[in-house]
């Protein structure tokens, strides 16, 4: 990965069961939705947080959340 990569989380809907951690554990990259679903802000985040980011995404029960790298 290039060190000035950006990266952004998503979640697979059709197996997030809406525990919430991830818009409890950060803020300021989900929020829910109406319902109590997880939703990803378009926040961009440095490869430098990738760390910071692998471990909110692994705190999903479902792992319904993955981290990709934007390019462009």
């Amino acid at each position: 990965m290039n060190d000035d990569a950006r990266l952004r989380f998503s979640i697979d809907t059709d197996i997030c069961a809406g525990h919430g951690r991830c818009f409890v554990l950060a803020p300021d990259a989900f929020v829910s939705d109406d319902v109590g679903y997880g939703q990803v802000n378009e926040r961009a985040f440095p490869s430098g947080e990738r760390r910071a980011m692998d471990d909110i995404a692994f705190s999903c029960p479902e792992g319904a959340i993955s981290i990709r790298e934007i390019t462009g």
